[in-house]
């Protein structure tokens, strides 16, 4: 079994990471002079601390985001097969790189693999897919996008078993780390991983992710599940980081960047409560990927590395844990997230 037989040269010890040093991508090969914050991920690369998230934005619309982020000065994007509009996003990537000069060295791109490709003969596949429709040659990093194997409609599950029903979650990361030898990704790391699912990886696999990307936000601060990770120097990415616009159902509390909490912060440091919320996540050392299509909020969630937020204003904002999650799909539950279990 490959990741018993190649244990010692696959697990890495953890190392510090320097998460929010002003730095140059230049420092990782790329050519543009521009800067701003870096998270160091474990294996020695630099991760842009705020990039551009693009699920659900429409085809049509996407592309023309894509390169007005370009120009404000966003380098790292943050895409998914399941978006089902990566090749837009390519062509945005394309056109705005060419309009700025900008070589793919000076640009971050992350991909997921959709639950109905973790089967390892389908792992390579998916990530050629997103490969093929965003125009590139290498990601930069590749996540397994949720804990969950879900049976593909063309066949059954392993080795043409049709009694199989599901790909272990290291049979996945297995295949994930092949692309790494291969070429077509950088780094690789996971999603929506709570702690124990992350232990089990590690325990499996002897490979340590260098992401966890999760929903994080002041009404959901997974304290527990971060604590856990910096003690693997596993990286967070924060998605969903200004919770969504709508009075959260079922909620007898208002919508985040409503909150009164969230706004007198915002009078008082003179800026706008999405700013407050992406500088909250910033602070605790998570890299943020807020999503938008339109230009002013694109540039308004870009404008956050000029303030900070003190130790009362976190404190507050902290103190608005609800353990509410805005995403919550049908085909996951979860179930070891329970508040007081060690996950929240």
């Amino acid at each position: 079994m490959l990741h018993a037989v190649t244990q010692a040269l696959r697990i890495k010890k953890p190392v510090a990471m320097s998460r929010s040093s002003q730095r140059a991508f230049s420092d990782s090969g790329s050519s543009t002079t521009s800067t701003q914050p870096f998270v160091k991920l474990h294996n020695g690369l630099l991760m842009p601390q705020l990039g551009l998230g693009t699920w659900q934005a429409e085809p049509g619309i996407v592309k023309e985001a894509v390169k007005s982020a370009l120009r404000i000065g966003y380098r790292h994007f943050d895409c998914a097969a399941d978006y089902q509009n990566e090749r837009e996003v390519g062509q945005g990537l394309r056109e705005g790189m060419a309009e700025l000069g900008l070589k793919r060295s000076d640009i971050w791109v992350t991909s997921k693999l959709w639950n109905t490709s973790h089967r390892p003969d389908l792992v390579k596949v998916a990530c050629e897919q997103s490969l093929h429709d965003l125009g590139l040659d290498y990601l930069d990093l590749y996540l397994m996008h949720w804990p969950v194997d879900q049976i593909p409609e063309e066949g059954p599950k392993v080795g043409g078993d049709p009694t199989a029903t599901e790909t272990p979650l290291w049979e996945t990361f297995d295949a994930m780390h092949e692309l790494v030898t291969d070429g077509l990704a950088r780094s690789i790391g996971v999603s929506n991983f709570s702690v124990r699912e992350l232990e089990e990886l590690i325990k499996d696999t002897d490979l340590i992710p260098v992401v966890n990307q999760i929903e994080m936000h002041p009404y959901l601060i997974q304290s527990k599940l971060l604590d856990f990770c910096a003690s693997k120097s596993i990286a967070i990415t924060a998605y969903c980081p200004l919770g969504r616009a709508q009075v959260p159902k079922g909620a007898n509390f208002p919508a985040l960047l409503d909150n009164p909490v969230v706004k007198t912060i915002a009078e008082k440091r003179g800026k706008t409560p999405a700013q407050v919320a992406i500088r909250w996540s910033l602070q605790r050392d998570a890299i943020v990927i807020p999503k938008s299509v339109n230009e002013e909020r694109l540039k308004e969630n870009w404008e956050v590395f000029d303030f900070v937020l003190d130790e009362s204003d976190m404190n507050q904002l902290n103190g608005l844990n609800r353990g509410y999650r805005f995403v919550r799909p049908s085909f996951h539950d979860f179930k070891d997230e329970i508040e007081g279990d060690g996950r929240l």
